[in-house]
């Protein structure tokens, strides 16, 4: 059973672990530098844990921490996000999550970004309702090169 609840402080230590897969980094593409270093980690969670405009939630698949889901940005630019330990990939825990998530709240429209080559991601966005919308670039850190990128939408 998939289920959201609010972060806890005992969560964060799983998400570090998580967030610092090499492999599930090179999946990701576009990591930032707190998926490489802990301290950075523990300070860009305490501004997420601290901002009411970001909706964040704990993902739970029978009870075990698997990951994380989130919306934030501005209420006519919200963004989701998540992230799902590499264990539990190809489950549906990440398109049931999301779904949870989505239900929250009545905000739309609402965006996503994914690497191009991501495919299981953008199966993810599309089960959830999510549309391709637009194909840039981006810079991916975990790769060291600039790769393409779609941005999805749901209206």
């Amino acid at each position: 059973m998939i289920s959201l609840r609010e972060v806890r402080d005992t969560d964060l230590p799983v998400f570090w672990d998580h967030l610092s897969d090499p492999a599930a980094q090179h999946m990701a593409a576009v990591t930032r530098g707190y998926h490489y270093d802990r301290s950075r980690f523990d300070t860009h969670w305490a501004r997420i844990m601290a901002d009411p405009d970001i909706l964040m939630r704990t993902v739970l698949a029978d009870d075990e921490v698997v990951g994380h889901v989130a919306m934030y940005g501005p209420p006519d630019e919200r963004e989701v996000t998540y992230w799902i330990a590499r264990a539990h990939w190809g489950r549906g825990i990440a398109t049931a999550a999301l779904t949870s998530l989505i239900g929250l709240v009545t905000t739309r429209p609402l965006y996503a970004h994914a690497v191009a080559d991501n495919a299981g991601s953008i199966r993810v966005l599309r089960k959830c309702g999510f549309e391709i919308t637009a194909h840039d670039k981006v810079f991916a850190e975990a790769r060291a090169t600039e790769i393409p990128e779609v941005l999805l939408t749901l209206a």
